[in-house]
Formats: C-alpha cells, structure tokens, sequence
C-alpha cells in the first residue's frame, strides 16, 4: 500500500500542475472580460476582484456586424460537419461492405491526400472552385470543407465499422433488406460514438479555419466569424477586455458542441454484445 502510494502522489501532483497551468491563462481571459475600460492588460488583483457582467460581451455582440458573422459560422460549419461525417460514412462503409478493383490503392489515395499542406492545395482548389463558378459563395466553401472532411472521416470510421459482426446483416438479408437498409439500421447505430467524435473534430476545424474562407469569401457581409475576429481585432487592438469576449463568444460554440457529443465519444466494446455467442 506505502509503495503504491508516493508514485501515485507524484503523477496526480504533476497532472494537478499540469491542468493548473493550462487553465490559469484562460481564467485570466475570462476574467479580464469582466473589467471596464481595459485598455492595457490588467493586473491580477484587478482580474480576480473583478464583479462578473456581460457589459462588455454586450457591447461586442452589437459592434461590427458580430452577430450576422456568427450566424455565418453556425450555418457554414453545420452543413460542413453533417455532410463530411455522413459522406464520410457512406464512403467507409463501401470501403468495409464491397470488393471492387483497385480499393485499397483507392484508399491509401485517400490519406495521401491528408498529408498535403492546405497552403499547397489552395491554389488548385481556388482554380476548381473559380472554374464552377462558385467563388464568393457558401457552395465553394462546403465543397472545400467537406471534401476534405470526408477523407478523415473515411479514414477513421472505416477501422470501426471493420468491427461491426456481420452476423447482424444476415437479419436484414434474410427480410428482403438492401445495403442500404444495412447501412442505416446497423451501422449507423452502432457507430453513434464514433459519429460523435467525428462530428466534435469536424465542427471544431470547420469553426475556426481561416485561410478557407478568407480565399473563397470575398463579400464582407458572407465572411465567417474567424476573419471577424482579426478584423476585431484590428480595429479594438486597445481594449483587451471586449478582445477577450469576442474570443469567448467565438469558443462557445465548440464548447457546446463537445459537451453534447462527449457521451459519443469512441469506448472500446461499442459493438459488442450485438451478437450472442
């Protein structure tokens, strides 16, 4: 028991710091969004005795268009995340259920792709996306976003949906059921943590990425909440506390997002137990 007990004192000790020191500086944040008029960054004591408002998130949400950029992200990112994770589905489940010429090359094809820089794909994608006609519009975007979301969630939910039993399907096959059938009542449901996770990573990375959109969007009043915020930050760079709150209001919805799906995360032994031995 006494042997046990110092190594453990020790591992919970570093990762108490650990979590200590990644958590200090966004409290810091948190905090100074509290405080009036903060034109330079304040001080700890004035921080931490600040009274908790929504003044200044208040004054952010009305300033610059910030609400109509935020619904801009909600819409972009929502689309994006439904149509990567159910493409992506489709796509790992032909990969799992058929046999056709060329489908692992097809598939290591795939996550070649996921070892190309965006710098460097964003010129042939701007030249696709400018030959449809569909520069300065969400359609250039979604394409962008979920193309490139497919490839991973293809990648991830291919090696689960290898561990479904195909003794499941026979159930379907044997009712005059298709793939499709297949698909949508077995594989679906048991893939909810999985899906959950890849809707998290999706959302998450169609939330904040910049670069995109900041090539694909030209109209100010289409522009995402990213490119908002640098252009909120141009132009307040002085007054640190609705910096911080227009950060905030941009993280929400991640936040969200992550504590509606943390149940879906992936456990092992998601499918087990379908099947009685």
């Amino acid at each position: 028991m006494k042997t046990n007990f110092f190594p453990k004192l020790i591992v919970y000790t570093i990762l108490i710091i650990g979590v200590l020191v990644f958590i200090t500086p966004f409290i810091y944040m948190l905090m100074t969004t509290f405080v009036k008029n903060a034109y330079s960054l304040p001080r700890p004591h004035e921080v931490f005795t600040a009274i908790p408002n929504l003044e200044n998130y208040d004054i952010v949400w009305s300033k610059n268009s910030f609400f109509r950029y935020f619904l801009n992200s909600l819409l972009v990112a929502s689309v994006a995340t439904v149509g990567s994770v159910f493409l992506g589905a489709l796509t790992a489940y032909s990969f799992v259920r058929f046999n056709f010429p060329g489908k692992e090359f097809v598939f290591r094809a795939f996550l070649f792709t996921m070892m190309i820089p965006l710098v460097l794909a964003i010129v042939p994608q701007f030249t696709v996306i400018q030959s449809l006609n569909l520069v300065n519009t969400y359609w250039g975007l979604w394409l962008i976003y979920i193309g490139g979301g497919v490839v991973g969630s293809t990648f991830f939910l291919r090696g689960f949906f290898e561990t479904v039993p195909k003794e499941l399907e026979e159930s379907i096959l044997m009712d005059g059921g298709g793939n499709w059938t297949i698909f949508r009542r077995i594989y679906l449901p048991l893939s909810k943590p999985a899906l959950g996770t890849m809707a998290i990573f999706a959302f998450s990375g169609t939330w904040d990425e910049y670069f995109v959109a900041l090539t694909i969007i030209k109209d100010e009043a289409m522009r995402t909440l990213p490119i908002a915020l640098m252009m909120f930050q141009g132009k307040y760079a002085s007054n640190w506390a609705w910096i911080f709150a227009a950060s905030i209001i941009a993280i929400l919805p991640v936040i969200l997002i992550y504590i509606v799906f943390q149940k879906r995360f992936v456990q092992s032994g998601a499918s087990e137990g379908g099947v009685k031995g």
